[in-house]
């Protein structure tokens, strides 16, 4: 045979799975010759890109690996003491192999459907046993996504509990010693929401002043001082003002906790526990509160609930908050979280213990008070009276540049102040051998040479650790079995793997969830997300030292940029909510600049997401909602009346495109002159940029800006619910006021303020969605586009006669995405919750249920799915449609059958009695290919109402555990 040796095995046809045949098949079933006849059929003709995208020749998986090493040494892992809430540490192999490198954890869902989702549930909330212990708190959420956004949460969520003669005081004082990343994030969230914000010391308040509601404060601060607020706290709260502490987690192991001290909210980062640094992320922030704030908390909470069978079962609590619901009401628009990194948070807690946890925490505060007494000898001042990890030596301005210059060429960074001096942060990485280099550093500024164990600077293999009395913790915490049953691998090994069986994830099966994008994450894009070159950077490293991040973040840009047409790009915004936030705050500081301060108005079709006017209202901006017609589209008409109505004061049109209904609106550029034409701008939500890549693009349709959720087009994992990346791409006119950010320079010429706490957001997983450009390429992508709408069309094709697609295009086409409708199925008892759950029977997770139309599914296969798993979910619906009938036509029982009691675990299977009027083996095995490959629910239906009538967020008593570990098995 005959080989071309300059062929290489390219990633594309890894990624998108139905070959040539299969494509043949599906086409011929569809009804139409070619692919690009379907595309002509589907994406409006007026909107296509006139050319190919402009990107890099696509590279093999061997040859991007073995390229982005190249890269990844251009990073300089300096050892790293600059604190600032960023900290080394050691994350356990027995966590990092199977969580964090494990698919079975990384690729699963948001846990909406919980009987799938028993192991991260259980995960979590562990996460937040742990958070609420250490923090002395009542309550504690699922996580949030960086510490500066936690403050702020905590921020607008104190603003919102406002009453008595505070009710309209909207001042919010912070303590100048407070990280300064957090204060940025802070001040772009208040001025929007009409909050005050001042910062100054606390020492300083008056605490009296009757528009003051709410304080926050760092313990230890950013200097890394731990000062006693316990009498401060008290003050506030005679005041009936409001105090928020951000508080070091590991700290809380040796000092009292904000909770036992009367604080009001505790919130901080779960970075130290084992999550690398990676120059900002992804990291699990926690937030943790009083019971009587609940109904308040941003994001999600974990509770306990009971399951039809009457056995515990984990849930997502007290839903009444999420955006889809409350909408423009909503308190906060925080849609992902950092699951993946909360559940490594936690699982680090289980694995070391409240021992193993404390000598950590003391360990490091030892060495800390080692290298004190090495720079006393030397004689040197530090400042910090009291502190954990966190020293602050007294230096003048001329001294701190050349400690500066001695430090770097021994590849060490310090902290240092603009007014000279400089804080040294120990972590859980370093040994006496880096103090030792420390000593030798500061001897060398003075001078002199560092000889070493002689009487004058000798160290010692032991320390005494003590703190005042009032700060020292004496309350115990983690004393729940599963913190103390867990501490050698091998049953750390054995727990994971058991909480990782009871979960549904792309390991499984094809996840078919409109508007959420379940793309194949493959290996070769994960894999660099753990090199210790992108995991071990600190995010306020210097530059020069970030060479091979900043090559992928240019790199990046260019390529987003090209994607949707547009000239700027911002990788700073943390999740998707957070990059709509950023959109619209960039929208708002444009007006501003052009002296538009009034426009505040942001229309928003019926169909948007939740978070969409979510985030207009944390921007500043009044929602008003434009109809949908019957088709599903925009209501131009509507749309043109209020624009006219509002155009003095119109700031912005939020659109998602193709529509949230999962069609291409043939109207979408009269749509955009209209808002032009009235002064706003437009904001195009990236959810469903899926259907757009290499086909057309956000620029192409008019929009001004537009966000990108990187864990759904652009292959990031869900990670179960969390990390995402929402990066912001712009058209010139606005590029000068993209975010910027108070210690690294980010941004344009009239940047924002910080919309996350680092520079660049999670910048450790941006290398995923580079891969996956780097080794698609322009071809690559817009096939993907084509064949994520193929399989779409296709499988409404073989729904057809079984489910009603609710819209389509004008020529009878769906986008990557259609929507079947539910709602008659009602007349028979059936609602769209019993599918849900009836295919967990079969395998399957259930598509979007009830969004953005109450009683539907919205189906997204993606481009990765081959044929064949397509043909055995449209199997599964077709035997679920013919379940349904057999009821309709009273062939089966309307309140006992398989829809209703669904799903069924095993234990529900092989139980002694069994008093349905349906047999064990339809509910278990109905259809073949469940025999040979079935995955069992490990609960019931769980009920959700008696969940948030009987409201537990913690780990389950010991006597209930074992039970329920028991009825599980």
């Amino acid at each position: 045979m005959k080989i071309k040796l300059s062929t290489t095995d390219l990633f594309e046809r890894r990624h998108n799975s139905p070959d040539k045949e299969q494509r043949e098949e599906m086409l011929e079933a569809i009804g139409v010759s070619t692919l690009d006849q379907l595309i002509d059929e589907t994406v409006p003709a007026g909107i296509r890109l006139k050319r190919a995208m402009n990107l890099p020749e696509p590279l093999s998986e061997y040859e991007f690996l073995k390229q982005l090493k190249k890269v990844a040494a251009k990073n300089k892992l300096f050892k790293n003491h600059i604190g600032l809430g960023y900290y080394g540490n050691i994350t356990p192999g027995v966590i990092q192999r199977n969580i964090l490198e494990n698919p079975g954890w990384y690729t699963a869902y948001t846990p909406y459907q919980a009987e799938i989702a028993q192991g991260r549930l259980e995960a979590l909330i562990n996460y937040q046993t742990m958070v609420m212990e250490l923090t002395g708190m009542e309550i504690a959420n699922a996580s949030l996504l960086d510490e500066g956004t936690a403050a702020s949460e905590a921020m607008t969520m104190l603003a919102g509990l406002r009453k008595g003669n505070k009710k309209t005081s909207t001042r919010f004082f912070v303590d100048e010693r407070v990280f300064p990343q957090t204060i940025d994030v802070l001040a772009t969230r208040a001025i929007p929401v009409g909050i005050d914000l001042q910062i100054g010391k606390i020492e300083e308040l008056d605490l009296t002043d009757e528009k003051l509601f709410g304080v926050l404060l760092q313990y230890p601060d950013s200097n890394g001082r731990i000062h006693d607020p316990s009498d401060f706290i008290a003050a506030a709260k005679e005041q009936n003002v409001f105090v928020a502490v951000a508080a070091d987690l590991l700290s809380l192991t040796l000092i009292t906790p904000p909770g036992e001290m009367g604080a009001d909210v505790v919130v901080g980062t779960t970075q130290r526990f084992g999550i690398p640094m990676g120059y900002g992320g992804p990291h699990a922030a926690y937030f943790a509160t009083l019971d009587a704030y609940k109904r308040s908390i941003p994001g999600r909470i974990i509770g306990v609930s009971i399951d039809s069978n009457g056995n515990k079962g984990y849930r997502m609590a007290l839903q009444t908050r999420e955006q889809h619901i409350r909408r423009e009401k909503a308190t906060s628009n925080i849609c992902t979280a950092q699951v993946l990194l909360a559940v490594m948070a936690g699982m680090y807690g289980v694995y070391h213990g409240a021992e193993g946890l404390k000598n950590i925490a003391a360990k490091i505060n030892g060495l800390a008070r080692t290298l004190e007494q090495g720079l006393g000898k030397l004689g040197y001042s530090q400042l910090n009276d009291v502190y954990f990890d966190t020293l602050r030596i007294h230096l003048d301005a001329d001294q701190s540049l050349k400690l500066k210059s001695i430090a770097e060429n021994a590849e060490m960074n310090f902290r240092y102040y603009d007014a000279g001096g400089v804080s040294i942060s120990l972590d859980e990485t370093n040994t006496l051998a880096d103090v030792r280099s420390i000593l030798a550093i500061f001897s060398e500024l003075k001078g002199e040479t560092y000889t070493g164990e002689t009487e004058k600077n000798s160290i010692s293999d032991e320390v005494e650790i003590t703190f005042p009395e009032s700060l020292t913790r004496t309350s115990e915490y983690l004393q729940h079995p599963v913190f103390k049953l867990n501490h050698s691998e091998h049953e750390m090994l054995r727990y994971i793997r058991r909480l990782e069986n009871k979960d549904l994830s792309l390991v499984h099966s094809m996840i078919s969830l409109g508007s959420c994008t379940m793309k194949l994450n493959a290996t070769s894009e994960m894999v660099p997300v753990t090199w210790p070159e992108f995991g071990n950077v600190h995010p306020f490293a210097p530059l020069n030292q970030t060479e091979g991040y900043q090559h992928i973040f240019n790199n990046l840009s260019d390529w987003l940029a090209e994607i949707t047409g547009f000239d700027a790009v911002s990788l700073q915004p943390n999740s998707g909510a957070q990059g709509e936030y950023a959109g619209l705050m960039v929208i708002r500081a444009y007006h501003h600049e052009n002296g538009d301060d009034h426009r505040n108005i942001a229309l928003i079709p019926s169909s948007a997401h939740g978070t969409n006017p979510a985030s207009a209202v944390m921007a500043g901006m009044q929602v008003v909602i434009v109809k949908c017609d019957e088709r599903g589209n925009i209501d131009v008409e509507d749309l043109r009346a209020k624009a006219e109505k509002y155009k003095d004061v119109l700031a912005s049109l939020m659109v998602t495109y193709p529509s949230t209904h999962g069609v291409f609106e043939e109207s979408i550029k009269e749509i955009c002159e209209i808002i032009h034409l009235h002064g706003g701008q437009v904001y195009m939500d990236g959810a469903n940029m899926n259907a757009q890549v290499g086909l057309t693009s956000p620029a192409m349709i008019g929009a001004d800006v537009c966000h990108l959720n990187l864990h759904k087009t652009f292959c990031i994992p869900h990670g179960g619910g969390g990390p995402g990346m929402g990066p912001i791409c712009v058209a010139k006119h606005l590029a000068a006021f993209l975010p910027g950010h108070t210690l690294i320079e980010t941004g344009g010429d009239a940047a924002i303020t910080a919309i996350s706490a680092a520079p660049y957001g999670s910048a450790s997983i941006l290398l995923i969605s580079y891969a996956y450009i780097a080794m698609m390429g322009a071809e690559g992508l817009t096939n993907a586009t084509k064949i994520a709408i193929l399989n779409a069309n296709y499988i409404k094709k073989r729904l057809e006669g079984s489910y009603d697609v609710l819209y389509t295009g004008s020529k009878g086409r769906s986008a990557h995405e259609m929507i079947i409708d539910c709602r008659n199925f009602k007349r028979s008892g059936v609602e769209v919750e019993d599918i849900a759950k009836r295919l967990m029977d079969y395998g399957f997770h259930a598509p979007t249920v009830s969004f953005p139309v109450g009683g539907t599914m919205m189906i997204e296969p993606t481009e990765s799915e081959t044929k064949a798993e397509l043909d055995r979910f449209c199997d599964a619906m077709i035997s679920i449609r013919k379940e349904i009938i057999e009821i309709a036509e009273g062939v089966e029982d309307t309140l006992d059958n398989v829809l209703k009691n669904a799903p069924h675990t095993v234990g529900v299977i092989t139980a002694n009695e069994w008093n349905h009027l349906y047999s064990r083996e339809k509910a278990a095995f109905p259809l073949e290919y469940t025999r040979s490959n079935k995955f069992w629910p490990t609960v019931g239906r769980v009920d959700s109402a008696y969940g948030d009538r009987n409201l537990v967020c913690s780990c389950i008593p010991i006597e209930e555990y074992a039970d329920s570990e028991e009825s599980l098995a």
